[in-house]
């Protein structure tokens, strides 16, 4: 039951944007504020209708202006969390789930209220649960509609990073049982990265870039609209171990990776986000240096920009990590295609909240 989305508008901004999220899948949009994104949002939830637009899923068309095809919010089967929650203060978790549903069925809210880790607190309201249990309960009443889609507006915008983080890891688990298209809407690359199979990047109403996170990353017309500084690749590993120096050890394709302390058992995989302005490049293996991470590669390609900067792909193993240096470094190193290359990354470089569990082959996160 594939989402697939057209718009066009003059107001209330310039928009001309089209893009199909698959069955299961996870598509972020990206952008600055005001590039369009929640506005695209509020049309494939019947609440903005553009000048020309097609909206269909799973062969049901929601909005098609050419054909005079305009169904209600309420009749499109669409599941919502907003960037506030908007739940309904008066009432408990369990009957903001409950009013949600075309039947009333306790049993069911509560079940999937387990499925979003708040057993035992259907009963409490939402001035009772913190930030985080409120989201989650946002979460369970979006999916207590049965939707053909669910739409994320920002949904961890009104969180602090701690909690963040946990939620990271249970729309990672939570996504093992969902089948419908998602998308996300977001201005943050860590999260687009973390959770998304592919990304839309929208500048000024339109799509500058879309496919896969390392597909983005590798586009030089995304990677303006997006900011330069948000570079990033996701490098997967499995955890090896936890050191007594608060180090957690990771096993990559290219050798070990020392990051501060990850939770997690042995065994487990890992998705890192490193971003490439922390990345540094040396012909020969150093010696002598602070930074733990000295990871050997082969140099993919390189992409010059408008500034100062080069981006150097480096192939490890199977993947790629992208180093942001200067074309005069790149010079001096005498940088070519295929030329070895380690690549040296600060273990204090990789912030907590850019290590995620990833999923299992089964689609389950271990």
């Amino acid at each position: 039951m594939a989402l697939e989305v057209m718009a066009r508008a003059k107001s209330p901004i310039p928009l001309d944007v089209a893009f199909r999220v698959e069955p299961g899948e996870l598509l972020a949009l990206v952008g600055h504020s005001g590039s369009g994104k929640t506005t695209l949002l509020r049309c494939i939830a019947g609440l903005w209708r553009p000048e020309v637009a097609r909206v269909s899923v799973d062969g049901t068309t929601w909005l098609d202006t050419g054909a005079r095809v305009d169904l209600p919010t309420h009749r499109r089967r669409v599941g919502i969390v907003f960037q506030n929650y908007a739940l309904f203060p008066h009432m408990t978790a369990a009957q903001n789930v409950i009013a949600a549903m075309d039947v009333a069925d306790p049993r069911e809210a509560a079940r999937i209220l387990d499925l979003v880790n708040l057993h035992g607190l259907s009963g409490r309201k939402p001035a009772q649960l913190s930030g985080g249990q409120q989201q989650r309960v946002a979460v369970a009443r979006a999916l207590a509609r049965k939707p053909q889609a669910l739409l994320l507006d920002e949904p961890f915008s009104a969180v602090d990073r701690a909690t963040r983080e946990k939620l990271y890891a249970e729309i990672i688990a939570l996504r093992a049982h969902l089948a419908m298209p998602v998308v996300l809407v977001t201005h943050d690359m860590n999260e687009a990265q973390m959770l998304a199979d592919r990304m839309v990047v929208i500048e000024g109403g339109r799509v500058v870039g879309e496919g896969t996170t390392a597909a983005v990353m590798s586009d030089p017309q995304a990677l303006r609209a997006m900011g330069i500084r948000e570079v990033a690749v996701m490098l997967p590993a499995v955890i090896a171990g936890h050191g007594g120096d608060g180090l957690t050890r990771l096993e990559a394709d290219a050798g070990p990776l020392f990051l501060p302390g990850i939770k997690g058992t042995p065994g487990s995989p890992v998705r890192v986000r490193i971003m490439a302005h922390e990345v540094i490049l040396s012909r020969d293996r150093p010696e002598g240096l602070s930074a733990q991470n000295i990871l050997a590669g082969t140099v993919a390609r390189i992409v010059e920009g408008d500034g100062p900067a080069v981006m150097v792909h480096v192939r490890i193993g199977d993947h790629e990590i992208l180093a942001r240096i200067t074309r005069r470094a790149a010079g001096q190193m005498g940088l070519r295609t295929g030329d070895p290359v380690h690549a040296i990354l600060k273990s204090m470089s990789v912030a907590r909240d850019h290590v995620v569990r990833a999923p299992a082959a089964n689609g389950a996160p271990r």
